[in-house]
């Protein structure tokens, strides 16, 4: 080579020539580097990587944190036991039923506006508790207190028209709510409501509130019983404050253009013993179907006051509340005292209101008689 082309060719390494190739860049090596001599890496992937298949770079200076693990499954598992477990806290019967713990179906029954041409089927068996008082019966698909008492539509009748029967039949239902589910009649108290509510003129009627409501000693033709539900609060206390009621009113012309009303009513008082406080574990069902006739009297032709009405007839048929001399209270057999003497020829079903009342203990001057439950 003459010195001249020597130099030209250190001049051209110089300042670089046209076309001459160019030395790429660290970077440029890095994201240029076939994918099978990169070393293995324990890094997660980032957006600097590949896309798989690709062959293209990620963007310069980008970065994807790893996604975390999906735990969904857990989760879910997670949720579903903790409402198992909230719903075996509070119906722990009602998940006894769907694994065949023998519970209690308590779908309510529509209301009774006729008489039932049978008594209720035994359903799932289980003894009476302080939580459940009426599992075990028929009474806990019925409703509660006065909603179970079925008012029929009011009709002109009689001296009455359509809202003066209404106004009765309501006042009707006052009556047995007054007599039979008031608490602090069924405490013992004296039922001032109910006798409110009855004709001041009915000398019979007047005179066996007398006799009933003021004796230590009834005797049957005037023990309270006949007309109004009561329990001793020494010997008794109702569980709750659920007395189970079914039932219906009926009414009619009767005499004189009066406007009678008929009620068929079944209430169901759970109870238990007082001795304890009312905390003993035992509960007994005080079962009591009353058909009680009340008059509306014309009060141009009868005697009577506004707003009240006369007795014309009251029929009992009582289970589990006693068989001892009357004592003017239900005396629920607790103990013991539920092994003692039967009835074997009056045999009776608490719960069949297909069949009208006994005619034991149907009124004022009836003897009463002591009947046996086959079940309560």
């Amino acid at each position: 080579m003459s010195d001249e082309e020597w130099e030209r060719f250190l001049r051209d390494s110089v300042n670089g020539a046209a076309g001459a190739p160019v030395e790429p860049s660290a970077r440029e090596r890095a994201v240029w580097r076939p994918e099978a001599k990169r070393p293995a890496s324990k890094r997660p992937a980032s957006k600097r990587s590949a896309a798989k298949g690709s062959g293209q770079p990620e963007g310069w200076r980008t970065y994807t944190p790893a996604r975390p693990r999906r735990r969904t499954g857990r989760y879910v598992a997670g949720l579903v036991v903790a409402v198992a477990l909230l719903g075996v806290a509070l119906f722990p019967h009602r998940v006894a039923d769907w694994f065949g713990g023998g519970g209690q179906d308590d779908t309510p029954l529509a209301a009774e506006s006729e008489r039932p041409s049978a008594a209720p089927d035994d359903g799932p068996a289980g003894r009476p508790t302080r939580a459940e008082p009426f599992r075990g019966s028929p009474a806990a698909r019925w409703a509660d207190g006065a909603a179970g008492i079925t008012v029929p539509r009011a009709e002109a009748t009689g001296w009455m028209d359509a809202a003066q029967v209404e106004r009765a039949l309501r006042r009707s239902r006052d009556f047995l709510v007054a007599a039979e589910l008031d608490p602090r009649v069924l405490r013992g108290e004296r039922p001032t409501k109910a006798i409110a509510l009855l004709n001041p003129h009915q000398k019979g009627v007047q005179a066996y509130l007398r006799s009933a409501l003021s004796s230590a000693k009834p005797t049957p033709k005037t023990d309270p019983l006949l007309l109004f539900s009561r329990f001793r609060p020494e010997q008794a206390r109702l569980v709750g404050d659920v007395v189970k009621t079914r039932g219906r009113l009926t009414y009619r012309e009767g005499e004189s253009g009066a406007v009678e009303v008929t009620a068929d009513v079944t209430f169901v008082y759970p109870v238990t013993p007082a001795a304890d406080g009312g905390r003993s574990d035992e509960v007994v069902r005080t079962i009591a179907r009353r058909t009680v006739v009340m008059s509306w009297d014309d009060p141009s032709k009868i005697a009577t006051e506004p707003g009240t009405m006369s007795l014309v007839s009251y029929k009992l048929d009582m289970t589990n509340g006693g068989c001892s001399a009357p004592t003017g209270y239900f005396v629920p057999p607790f103990g013991r005292d539920r092994d003692g003497p039967t009835d074997a020829e009056h045999r009776l079903d608490p719960y069949d209101r297909s069949k009208p009342v006994d005619a034991g203990g149907s009124g004022v001057g009836a003897d009463d008689d002591c009947a046996t439950a086959t079940r309560s």
